[in-house]
């Protein structure tokens, strides 16, 4: 009986301890990467603003668990992802996970005309209750997803400057 009280002790010692410590973190989490691209806005654009050309610098964009609906909407591998916004220098999309977790990611186009160069700026944003292990998950977010978004703006760089003749 002393040894079941004690289990029971720790677990809610735990639970408030881990409750605290994820009280501690923020709610929302934002993951950002960058890329240079001496290209124009206008051409890079194209590629950013129709799922259908992501094929040629998001990878895993060509298996057979990409199933493109429109230019606008697709399901990469469990997510949804919806483009919701865009614009001359912007293109929002939403990414839901399986567990209807839901990431907002933003691309701004910021174009340098006297260097003929325009930096990319990828960044996903995530809000999170309350619940200890949801933030404490955060934690992982710039390791998970930073490597892919570095891996994909470089390969857009190249795809574009490969247009362009920039190389």
């Amino acid at each position: 009986m002393k040894l079941l009280k004690l289990a029971a002790i720790s677990l809610v010692c735990l639970f408030a301890l881990a409750t605290a410590i994820g009280a501690l973190l923020p709610s929302k989490v934002l993951v950002s990467r960058a890329v240079n691209i001496q290209a124009p806005a206008a051409k890079i654009q194209t590629q950013l603003s129709d799922i259908r050309q992501w094929k040629n610098w998001v990878e895993g964009m060509n298996d057979g668990s990409v199933h493109i609906n429109s230019s606008s909407e697709a399901v990469i591998g469990k997510s949804k992802v919806k483009i919701i916004q865009v614009s001359d220098t912007m293109i929002i999309s939403e990414w839901i996970s399986p567990q209807h977790k839901k990431q907002v990611s933003t691309i701004q186009l910021i174009h340098q005309p006297q260097q003929n160069l325009t930096i990319v700026q990828w960044q996903f944003e995530q809000s999170v209750g309350w619940l200890p292990w949801e933030k404490l998950g955060t934690m992982m977010n710039d390791k998970i997803l930073g490597p892919m978004m570095e891996k994909n703006l470089e390969k857009l760089r190249q795809f574009i400057e490969a247009q362009t003749g920039n190389l």
